[in-house]
């Protein structure tokens, strides 16, 4: 929200008389809470705001859940607050809630997945069939949690099915479910059965994970240094260039792996480095300009570029490793992207200090893997 739209809000808010000689109306107060930020700034007004929005009809309801839209977290807890409150005051009185507008937000991608959500939790507290009526249609949804309920409610069937000896039809079912599936407990459930059921299960695919690089190094991390030092290859990729690495004379290689969670294993499949810095470097094929999320999962220190424009890095060493552990929002141009990754060991002696591996891989905003077209092997010539 502009800077100035939100000083005339406040102005508004401030000049509302004391509660009950009239009621502003519902955009008003949602903007009114939308503007809270940190530090307390703008939480008095916001409050005022809550305790009118409050006090509204329940037909202020499909408003209230569509200013979830762009709200951040602190305003996004007042605005539940707000419909909670009419709602509850709504259901206490025997009075409806407009269930056919709640069931036409939720079905609305474009709307935020909290309002979304919210919108559902209040529909299925007066409508039982809305789960098995809505949650089918959510399998490949925007919102993570609606998909989750939607991939889970698969899983269920296809073990039923699996205990009825209806092997083709679980199949089926377990196929449909990984479509959907992102989160990795599930994966791991729906790739186990369809194991069991002599079915081939490709998660290097289903991810996105990006297994083919280039890769140079050790560069010196001695003393930690190398993190924030400029090596040759944040300064240009020439694939033909030697450099003057940390043990002498480096020049580029491949590396792939072919470990189902795409992890590129650097102590195992090139060397233990330690206090060491390499650089790693694949394309990603886009058809279309679109924001997509970079999401890394590794133990050690790291720096990622996409297009030679550094998106984020993080100084830390040995805090363990997951599928998603850091989500890095950036933009992919039509056609060739190129991502650059700088890992960083430190020089630790401990057993647990050793592990020198990453997984990245390319996903759309709900976390849904991204292939990279034409296939990433075409890019490494």
């Amino acid at each position: 929200m502009p800077r100035s739209t939100i000083r005339v809000v406040l102005i508004a808010i401030l000049l509302i008389p004391p509660l009950n000689c009239f009621a502003a109306d519902t955009a008003t107060l949602v903007l009114a809470i939308k503007a809270v930020g940190r530090e307390g700034r703008g939480n008095r007004e916001a409050n005022q705001a809550v305790v009118e929005l409050s006090q509204q009809d329940v037909s202020a309801l499909p408003a209230v859940l569509r200013g979830f839209r762009d709200a951040n977290p602190l305003a996004a807890n007042y605005l539940r607050g707000a419909v909670e409150a009419i709602a509850d005051r709504t259901l206490k009185a025997g009075k409806p809630l407009p269930k056919e507008s709640l069931e036409k937000l939720i079905r609305d991608v474009e709307q935020d997945p909290r309002g979304r959500r919210l919108a559902y939790e209040l529909l299925v507290r007066v409508d039982n069939s809305a789960p098995d009526r809505i949650i089918p249609d959510l399998l490949l949804d925007p919102s993570p949690e609606f998909r989750r309920d939607a991939v889970a409610r698969l899983i269920v069937s296809g073990e039923k099915l699996l205990k009825d000896k209806a092997e083709d039809d679980a199949k089926a079912a377990f196929k449909k479910a990984l479509s959907g599936a992102t989160d990795d407990d599930q994966v791991k459930t729906i790739a186990k059965q369809l194991k069991g059921l002599k079915e081939e299960i490709d998660l290097q695919k289903h991810f996105g994970f990006l297994t083919s690089w280039r890769v140079v190094g050790p560069f010196d991390n001695e003393g930690l240094k190398g993190f924030d030092i400029t090596y040759p290859p944040e300064e240009k990729l020439d694939f033909a260039a030697k450099y003057e690495g940390q043990k002498g004379e480096v020049a580029w290689d491949k590396v792939a792996t072919d470990h189902e969670y795409g992890i590129v294993n650097i102590a195992k499949q090139i060397a233990p480095h330690k206090g060491a810095a390499m650089y790693l470097t694949t394309e990603f094929h886009s058809s279309a300009a679109r924001v997509v999320e970079f999401r890394l999962g590794t133990p050690n220190a790291w720096k990622i570029w996409v297009n030679g424009k550094l998106l984020f890095g993080r100084d830390e060493y040995h805090r363990g490793m997951a599928i998603d552990q850091y989500r890095v929002r950036g933009e992919l141009k039509p056609g060739a992207n190129t991502i650059l990754l700088k890992l960083c060991q430190n020089e630790q002696k401990d057993d647990w200090a050793q592990r020198y591996e990453f997984q990245l891989r390319v996903a759309d905003l709900s976390g849904l893997g991204l292939p990279s077209q034409p296939a990433q092997t075409t890019s490494q010539k």
